[in-house]
């Protein structure tokens, strides 16, 4: 069965979700959690490298836990918790530093990317970052972990690890896999269409936060990059319309003939005062559920602890055989 496989995924406290992460990933999350055991870790000691004010991270943190809740996970069929909260991870990760070498965290190409940003605080946590990232993965016996272009290189890292201490003392982490969804549209940014949307993008104006006003959603697909042939066609050639169809047509659950055919001979005008309604109508109920959520403190503080609390017993029959395996005394 299906059920018996297990999906990790691991995301930075980093503000509001986007629209391409909930077309792109959540929607499709959600088409998981009644095949797979899933669990969905906000990892937030991975945030520790960069310097930041404890009161104002806290409240991002639980603001990004209730904005998995309002985009509809449900938290009986999903583990969903704070990285910080399972103290495995830091012991895991202690343990996996030691089954790694200097040059294959040297190669990292996101480690350079960090250090170039942050050059007044090049810290130890941002070179040996993927070796968490490693434990959060492997503690759970992941079989499959969604991972974009960007992480590739961190899943091929935490392979080798797991592989390497199951060379040297047996079988004891299960060895992940990339999980691709079947169906997921990619959703671009608005100003620049041949980028993935990002939250992390530094022209915010490409980027539809879930948190946005509905009134600075229609401003920025209004602002949306388009061209000068001023046809309404799904082609490589108009990459700004042909994301604009797709944020249609995924959200109006239409095919993307059916959206070319509504918008025939009409402007782009239209087509994107459309697409701004759409967007509004779709995230709506969205934001009608965080403001109930935030509301509600109690609930989510039992939702995030019963979420440690399931991990966590996950996360101590790994320990317990890693702990064995290595004859620390117990």
């Amino acid at each position: 069965m299906e059920k018996d496989k297990i999906i990790f995924s691991g995301a930075q406290p980093t503000g509001s979700l986007t629209l391409g992460n909930y077309i792109g990933a959540i929607q499709n999350w959600k088409a998981l959690e009644d095949d797979y055991q899933c669990l969905y870790s906000i990892v937030d000691l991975h945030s520790l490298t960069i310097r930041h004010n404890p009161e104002e991270f806290k409240n991002k943190c639980l603001s990004f836990l209730v904005q998995y809740l309002a985009c509809g996970l449900d938290p009986d069929k999903n583990i969903i918790f704070f990285q910080s909260n399972v103290t495995q991870h830091p012991e895991l990760s202690w343990i996996l530093n030691c089954f790694t070498y200097i040059g294959e965290l040297n190669r990292m190409t996101q480690f350079k990317e960090k250090a170039e940003k942050n050059k007044d605080n090049i810290n130890a946590g941002l070179f040996t970052y993927p070796v968490l990232q490693a434990a959060d993965i492997l503690l759970y016996q992941t079989n499959l972990v969604p991972v974009g272009e960007d992480q590739k290189q961190h899943l091929e890292l935490t392979r080798d690890i797991a592989l390497r201490f199951n060379q040297a003392y047996g079988e004891t982490f299960t060895i992940p896999e990339v999980y691709i969804p079947k169906v997921g549209a990619k959703i671009m940014s608005l100003q620049e269409p041949n980028k993935k949307m990002s939250k992390s993008d530094e022209d915010t104006n490409g980027t539809i936060f879930l948190m946005d006003s509905e009134d600075i959603i229609v401003k920025k697909i209004k602002r949306a990059v388009t061209d000068t042939e001023n046809k309404i066609a799904y082609t490589d050639n108009q990459p700004g319309v042909k994301n604009l169809i797709t944020i249609f047509a995924t959200l109006g659950n239409y095919s993307i003939n059916q959206v070319e055919e509504m918008f025939e001979g009409k402007g782009y005008g239209s087509l994107k005062a459309q697409v701004a309604e759409l967007v509004v109508e779709s995230v709506r109920p969205f934001k009608v559920k965080y403001d109930e959520l935030i509301k509600n403190p109690d609930y989510v503080a039992a939702v995030h602890k019963r979420g440690a609390e399931r991990a966590a017993g996950m996360a101590e029959a790994t320990m317990k055989k890693v702990r064995e395996k290595l004859g620390l005394v117990v």
